[in-house]
């Protein structure tokens, strides 16, 4: 279908795609884990979380005193507590088309594999089609399908910037000029989407040049989102992408630019002055190339980039490109990050700080008053950052969304 006349499909059916209300969750209580209430925080040992009407209404030393009668009761001797986690950059692509339709558990199904197995309660779509994120993102929040809260980022593309890996009879939004681009952002913003992603710099294959995004462009798409109080990602692909993306003011960077080498030291002091943030996905750079050589050399060149970033002050969001690729295990990607960051730092990024840059203030704590999205893991990230990975309950808003398996007697 034509972008124009799909967008106009979505406006007619905004109405419909209006998240219905769930009711209260029953109280839920977790007692005997080993709380980190906050990253850097000293850990309480022994703890239980109580959680009512969705929020967290204790979190401290144990005791009989502290568990309700009637809730729900998660042991979790042995096994940590931390905020629930935010994966900022997701896509519902591969195997999501038809989710107005299709059956219930099989998008459970989908998204436990995905997502919720890996303590995922917040997630950024930069790049779906909208009119099926929005349909999942309805049957989510109305409680039919257990999953993450569904964020989602508008797409524009440069002018003839049609990347290479992306099928060619895809019509993909490509703006020629500043007033496309802010009559873009509009249309996204009145779909009931909650941000813009600009592809800076696409890639259009080993024997043709990366198509850039002028700056006037990304200067105007970001203006016009900012104004409505939604952030602006940007997808670079080389420096010029970068730049662009730095000139224009944009909240985050979806990628490093392994193959670049580094960042220059004036994108670093740019990065430290704009408090610009970033999703190194370094995973993803085992993917695009079958050279086990060249894959070594990228996901290094990402993460030394990565911790150059970091130095410099820019703010590390977890994020992994999956449902673009198909690399669902985090294990990887905690590998990665952990060469270049402390666990503390890696924590950070999965959850106060996605939590702080999107003014999510109710979330990203294990503290009373907080939003009740929790992940249980089964090992101490601090003595291994793969433990990250290892999820034995994932809660969102006082509901289970996903819990281990047992094992059959």
């Amino acid at each position: 279908m034509n972008i124009r006349y799909k967008v106009l499909a979505l406006f007619l059916v905004t109405g419909m795609v209006a998240a219905e209300k769930v009711a209260p969750a029953a109280d839920l209580v977790l007692p005997g884990g080993t709380v980190y209430p906050s990253p850097g925080a000293k850990p309480i040992k022994n703890a239980v979380v109580v959680i009512r009407e969705g929020k967290i209404v204790y979190a401290g030393k144990g005791g009989k005193r502290h568990t309700p009668r009637s809730a729900q009761v998660l042991e979790c001797s042995g096994k940590i507590i931390v905020a629930g986690f935010w994966n900022s950059h997701v896509h519902f692509e591969t195997g999501w088309h038809g989710a107005d339709s299709a059956a219930a558990q099989v998008l459970e199904s989908h998204m436990q594999a995905m997502l919720t197995r890996w303590g995922f309660t917040t997630v950024w779509d930069l790049g779906s089609d909208p009119f099926n994120t929005l349909a999942l993102r309805k049957r989510v929040e109305s409680g039919e399908v257990p999953g993450p809260k569904i964020l989602m980022a508008g797409d524009i593309f440069p002018e003839h910037g049609h990347p290479v890996y992306l099928p060619a009879e895809m019509l993909l939004p490509e703006a020629a000029n500043a007033d496309d681009a802010l009559r873009m952002v509009r249309g996204y913003m009145h779909m009931g989407l909650d941000g813009t992603k600009l592809f800076t710099g696409s890639y259009m294959g080993r024997e043709k040049p990366v198509v850039n995004m002028d700056v006037e462009i990304v200067k105007r798409a970001a203006a016009i989102t900012h104004e409505m109080g939604k952030p602006v990602f940007a997808h670079p692909q080389n420096h010029a992408g970068v730049d662009s993306a730095l000139a224009g003011g944009v909240d985050v960077l979806a990628h490093t630019i392994p193959t670049e080498g580094s960042f220059t030291a004036d994108e670093l002091a740019k990065i430290r002055q704009q408090h610009t943030a970033m999703t190194p996905t370094l995973t993803l750079f085992t993917t695009v190339t079958p050279n086990e050589d060249a894959q070594k050399y990228l996901v290094q060149a990402g993460v030394d980039e990565l911790k150059a970033f970091a130095a410099a002050g820019g703010t590390v969001l977890f994020g992994t490109d999956v449902g673009f690729i198909s690399k669902y295990d985090t294990g990887e990607e905690f590998e990665y990050m952990g060469r270049a960051m402390t666990w503390s730092e890696i924590l950070a990024s999965l959850t106060t700080n996605p939590s702080e840059l999107f003014k999510a203030s109710t979330k990203g704590r294990v503290e009373e008053g907080m939003d009740a999205d929790l992940v249980v893991l089964e090992g101490d990230p601090a003595s291994d950052v793969r433990n990250f990975g290892k999820v034995a309950w994932t809660v969102r808003a006082g509901r289970v969304i996903y819990q281990t398996p047992k094992a059959p007697n």
